[in-house]
């Protein structure tokens, strides 16, 4: 099991962020060979089941989440949403945080556990990096793209 974190800062007010951060099929654009769907009916809330599907043909596996958690910002609050993976292959969760930052700026935390079964934990610090890698990559790119 890995456990890592990472923070960034865009020139956004909190609610674009979160806008952006929250567009599910828009995550499977910065992982190469997947694709990501929404499993149930929109609006995004406790229950919501979302599943990336990454590989191809009989070596692609699905990462199933569901949202747990859902607060969206309001009136200068902090936003988090919390996933937790539930797929058969991978396990853990994901818990965002947007926050307002200065300057106008917002700060975003996202901590993440990953579990993925038959991985003996001598990969562990493999997968936290590249983890940290993946889901940074992702996070930079949801943000900069409107």
């Amino acid at each position: 099991m890995a456990t890592f974190s990472l923070e960034r800062t865009a020139p956004l007010p909190p609610d674009e962020a979160w806008r952006r951060l929250t567009a599910w099929r828009r995550h499977g654009d910065s992982v190469p060979l997947t694709r990501v769907t929404v499993a149930t009916p929109g609006p995004t809330r406790p229950g919501t089941v979302i599943v990336a599907r990454t590989g191809a043909g009989p070596l692609a596996f699905d990462d199933r989440m569901e949202v747990t958690v859902w607060e969206p910002p309001r009136d200068g609050s902090p936003g988090r949403f919390r996933l937790d993976k539930r797929g058969r292959l991978v396990r853990g969760w994901a818990e965002i945080e947007v926050l307002p930052g200065p300057g106008g700026r917002t700060r975003v935390v996202w901590r993440e556990e990953l579990d993925v079964r038959f991985l003996p934990a001598v990969f562990d610090g493999v997968l936290r990096g590249s983890g940290r890698y993946v889901f940074g990559r992702t996070v930079n790119r949801l943000l900069r793209r409107p």
